[in-house]
């Protein structure tokens, strides 16, 4: 069967390389008995593809049944998958028959297979290489015709080393490894993802239909999506209920994703771009450093004019970076004035008029101290990366060395 005849019976949307090879793995081992590793992140599709190799396999007309290893308590998933007899422990008041029994003939797909225990890890390995088992409480022998196939959304190799996976059942499991790839390495696929998941809630709910501006767009193809499809189409229905608006904003898309403390998502730097990227803690810090330097510089200036009596050349750059600097910062409204520098009478000698004149020297002025708050910094650092690019606060946060993301944030809670 070729890849879109595929993609068309189950529903699968996306043009990405990735996710046409691992279609096309999935059609290929089919028709095989071999049993299949599944890995990819949660919310990438893993159990899809569990039924595209059931349903296009000689077994489609048997029983498939999907179970998640990590929601059955470790207690009582022995006799989950392989059954029990009659008083094999407290509360067994009957005979049970496991998955393994009721689905002889068809697929068992486990999903979380790494959140297996140890022991059920050693019953399964048997039950792959010979196809017996026992049931919980008896020591008779039974036989099974079960494909298996296994997903994780964990490197099972790391839990190989940890000791937390049995390494004969990972090479087992692993006949025919199948990556599902993560929604960020499909980037051609994400709008169209959101386009259909938009058209069904909109029709399901009978609200108007959604559209994105061109800067929407672009948040939504460069979002990582931590949680792939699963989370792109969460916030899908979440547009279609809740937004009266049916031109959806960057701002507002915004809203609807999770900030990320330490890390930030959105937009993705362009590639002629610096690649880091700040974080609310960083940009403090950049501005508290920058403080520092020029406190040093002028502590340095101050004290050369004290000693020559005049400014050196080496300190002549740095008097007019520091004097341009305090005038084209722009204060909050308060009243604060402009930074003086007030010099005892003894230190004055040698010091002419004009030189007093050109660094606000003077000697009857009252010393005003000025505003060291962080938060006052940080506003003027980004009213003067605005005015610079003239409002166009892409230019600006990359000026700023943040996202542009942030920046969006922080004009909002500074009230710019």
């Amino acid at each position: 069967m070729e890849i879109q005849e595929i993609k068309n019976r189950f529903g699968i949307i996306g043009n990405s390389p990735l996710l046409n090879r691992a279609i096309n793995i999935a059609n290929q081992v089919s028709p095989t008995d071999i049993s299949v590793l599944i890995t990819g992140e949660s919310g990438s599709g893993k159990e899809v593809f569990s039924h595209i190799i059931h349903q296009m396999s000689p077994r489609k007309h048997g029983p498939f049944i999907a179970v998640n290893c990590g929601a059955i308590p470790e207690g009582t998933i022995d006799s989950e998958l392989f059954g029990h007899e009659k008083g094999a422990y407290t509360g067994a008041v009957g005979e049970r028959k496991g998955y393994f029994e009721t689905v002889n003939g068809g697929t068992i797909f486990l999903d979380e297979i790494a959140e297996m225990p140890l022991g059920t890890q050693a019953r399964l390995l048997r039950v792959l290489e010979s196809g017996q088992y026992i049931r919980v409480g008896s020591s008779k022998v039974e036989k099974t015709n079960v494909r298996v196939i296994a997903a994780t959304n964990v490197d099972v190799y790391d839990a190989v080393k940890a000791g937390k996976f049995r390494e004969d059942l990972y090479y087992r499991l692993n006949t025919v490894p199948l990556r599902i790839p993560p929604l960020r390495d499909r980037k051609e696929d994400i709008f169209l993802l959101f386009r259909k998941f938009t058209a069904d809630f909109t029709d399901k709910y009978r609200t108007p239909p959604i559209q994105l501006d061109e800067d929407a767009q672009q948040v939504l193809i460069n979002y990582t999506w931590p949680g792939n499809v699963r989370q792109l189409k969460n916030m899908a229905e979440q547009l279609a209920v809740l937004e009266r608006d049916r031109i959806i904003t960057a701002a507002t898309l915004l809203t609807y994703i999770p900030h990320e403390t330490g890390r930030s998502n959105l937009p993705m730097r362009l590639d002629n771009q610096p690649k880091e990227d700040f974080s609310e803690r960083d940009i403090l810090y950049k501005v508290l450093f920058d403080m520092k330097r020029d406190m040093v510089e002028l502590k340095k200036l101050v004290a050369d004019i004290i000693e020559h009596g005049g400014v050196s050349v080496n300190h002549q750059n740095h008097s007019q970076t520091l004097t341009q600097l305090y005038r084209d910062i722009e204060l909050p409204q308060s009243n604060h004035q402009e930074p003086q520098f007030t010099l005892q009478k003894p230190v004055t000698t040698g010091i002419n008029s004009s030189t007093a004149d050109a660094y606000n020297i003077t000697h009857d002025a009252e010393e005003v101290e000025e505003s060291l708050s962080l938060v006052d910094k940080e506003s003027d650092l980004i009213r003067k990366a605005l005015k610079k690019h003239k409002g166009k606060r892409k230019l600006a946060a990359n000026e700023l060395g943040i996202s542009e993301r942030t920046l969006y944030r922080k004009i909002k809670e500074l009230n710019l």
